[in-house]
């Protein structure tokens, strides 16, 4: 498992394989703090849209930046190691930006899948342009309703309010 998680100057190198050999890299970033379903099928079938996937993992301080002083619930590292357990996903990569926008520009991959709670116009729109700059595709993928790490979470203070 750990030998998924990589630096950016190794994934450079494995994407640079993959390109020689016409395989498609698809790319795909996000938080991942609990993980529960409905990440694990996003995941799936952004597989299925190529050879290689590369996921990008929000860094703690990233994630605090975006969610919050209360998030996330687990570390970077732990998450790296269960997202890279999943059969489905290649390589995993943390990033310490609010976005991967950099990675994504030198790593050029050839789909960039969203889940299906965003549209064309609510993805990251200068992830989107540099995606389009290089003549990338962009693939967004139905999601599971009622799956959210916010859900798991309001599910758990819910069920253990009386105990905490």
């Amino acid at each position: 498992m750990k030998d998924k998680i990589k630096t950016q100057q190794e994934l450079l190198r494995i994407r640079q394989t993959a390109k020689k050999s016409n395989k498609r890299v698809v790319w795909t970033n996000g938080c991942y703090d609990i993980l529960h379903a409905g990440h694990v099928l996003y995941l799936q079938r952004a597989r299925e849209c190529g050879d290689l996937l590369f996921v990008g993992l929000n860094s703690d301080n990233s994630i605090r930046a975006t969610k919050g002083s209360q998030r996330p619930i687990v570390r970077e590292n732990e998450r790296a190691i269960v997202i890279s357990a999943l059969e489905c996903v290649d390589y995993v990569i943390i990033f310490d930006q609010n976005s991967p926008i950099d990675i994504i520009k030198k790593l050029q991959p050839d789909i960039y899948a969203k889940g299906g709670d965003y549209t064309i116009d609510t993805i990251n729109q200068p992830e989107r342009r540099a995606v389009e700059s290089y003549g990338g595709d962009i693939v967004l993928l139905p999601g599971v309703a009622g799956n959210s790490t916010t859900a798991v979470i309001n599910k758990i203070l819910r069920a253990y309010s009386r105990e905490i």
